[in-house]
């Protein structure tokens, strides 16, 4: 199926050549159909339990959501590094480089998947109290919290196998893989509550035992593929070149990721202190907020890739006429997702928990913020073509600067001077946004995308 590393072959797509829009769109319509599944292993678990066990449960389980994602950010900052470098090689038709950079990646979450679980499960109680979780709300968060991390090894590797399928054009698979986990998980969560009453610690499993899985199928395919990014489990050590390259691009992403996810313990703090009602209407608001960041994400994901490429044999028109397409794409289908979020915030928010009083919270977190999401496309998809061109520094001091830095001085000066109520910081959340997109579409305009290249120009030549 895949003979050679650009010729005949089903899932590798070649950006360096071809319509611009089509390689976009065939990207990323896998990609965002991936994503939407992936986001169903913590909807559903959202769902289950708040309709089916209590709403304490339903808040400890969509509550611990910015716990989770620091680490989770910072390993999938690394695994951006990553594809980044095998991208770049892919496009330059640089097999050997592609190689050593596929098993450095594949050594690197193995020795990642051990700290963070030990980790993971050592701060849990921790940033439960620094986050100011109720007493009723806390013994289900921290179960949960220990489950998930004993078993999130599946979902690094899952992530880091589908970031190298990812880099070579191939979002297929990692769609399918996923369909599959989000299957299992939705039928185990159903067994576990509502058969054998486990309650949270049942969706908890559900999702860990689907994570596997679906890193047992792309691991699966790696060991099976035909061309450069095969693994040869005999061949899987850190290769210094390629773990450098990788940390060039990758620690910034990750430092980037993991102190937004941090910072987000902040927020979270702010909404608690209104209430198990409140933070129901959160959760229920955080969900949907996911969803809508889908498609600008699935588009900055693709642009990161067709950068990499097309980079890697020195296009750079090609390169910044990608990023334009996808910034279209992602502007158009965010508003599109916007008003429809809009005009059915009660019954989206209903969906997930029926109490009066959370959706009322809900509903009103969703018509007052989603106005604001097109402002992320501009960040979003710029940022992604910053990394594709191995410049992740720029929107690691950007974004925390926007998110951590400025959203954390406008909820201080909200909350002791202005008006310490629950839409007023809520609007943090947007006001980050505006400022973030205008710092990254300032510094994108004077970026020079060829300095970034983690691939040389001898490179290609002796390569190609």
């Amino acid at each position: 199926m895949e003979k050679t590393m650009h010729g005949h072959r089903s899932y590798d797509i070649d950006m360096t050549e071809g319509s611009v829009f089509w390689h976009v769109l065939r990207f990323a319509l896998p990609l965002l159909a991936g994503n939407i599944f992936q986001q169903l292993y913590n909807t559903v678990d959202t769902w289950v339990v708040g309709n089916y066990v209590s709403n304490e449960a339903f808040s400890a389980v969509g509550t611990v959501s910015p716990i989770i994602n620091m680490l989770i950010g910072a390993f999938m900052g690394l695994s951006s590094g990553a594809g980044v470098v095998i991208s770049q090689y892919y496009g330059a038709k640089n097999p050997k480089k592609v190689h050593d950079a596929v098993h450095t990646a594949i050594m690197l979450t193995f020795l990642l998947a051990i700290a963070f679980t030990a980790l993971g499960i050592g701060i849990t109680p921790v940033m439960l109290r620094f986050m100011k979780t109720p007493e009723e709300v806390f013994p289900e968060s921290a179960a949960y919290l220990r489950i998930y991390f004993s078993g999130m090894t599946g979902m690094l590797f899952y992530n880091m196998g589908a970031g190298i399928l990812r880099a070579v054009g191939d979002s297929r698979r990692p769609f399918y893989y996923l369909v599959v986990a989000a299957a299992i998980n939705t039928v185990l969560d159903l067994v576990f509550v509502l058969m054998l009453g486990m309650g949270v610690e049942g969706v908890a499993y559900a999702t860990i035992i689907a994570q596997a899985i679906s890193a047992a199928l792309t691991l699966f395919t790696l060991l099976r593929s035909n061309s450069c990014i095969r693994v040869i489990p005999r061949d899987i050590r850190i290769h210094g070149e390629m773990l450098k390259k990788t940390v060039l691009v990758g620690i910034p992403a990750a430092l980037q990721m993991a102190i937004t996810a941090f910072s987000n313990v902040f927020v979270q703090s702010y909404i608690n202190q209104f209430g198990a009602a409140c933070m129901g209407g959160w959760t229920a608001y955080s969900k949907v907020d996911q969803l809508i960041f889908l498609p600008m994400q699935s588009l900055a994901l693709a642009a990161t890739t067709f950068v990499g490429q097309n980079l890697g044999m020195g296009q750079i028109d090609r390169a910044k006429k990608g990023v334009r397409t996808s910034l279209i794409m992602a502007m158009v289908s965010t508003v599109v997702i916007s008003c429809v979020v809009i005009a059915f915030a009660a019954p989206l928010v209903s969906f997930f928990n029926g109490d009066a009083s959370v959706i009322e919270f809900g509903a009103l977190f969703l018509r007052r913020l989603t106005p604001f999401y097109v402002l992320c496309c501009i960040n979003q998809i710029y940022s992604g073509a910053l990394r594709g061109a191995g410049n992740s520094r720029a929107p690691m001091v950007i974004m925390l600067f926007s998110f951590v830095l400025f959203r954390q001085i406008y909820l201080y000066v909200v909350s002791h001077f202005i008006a310490n109520e629950i839409l007023p910081l809520a609007m943090g959340y947007p006001a980050g946004w505006l400022v973030c997109s205008l710092l990254t579409l300032a510094y994108y305009r004077r970026a020079q995308f060829g300095r970034n290249r983690l691939t040389s120009d001898q490179e290609i030549r002796s390569n190609a």
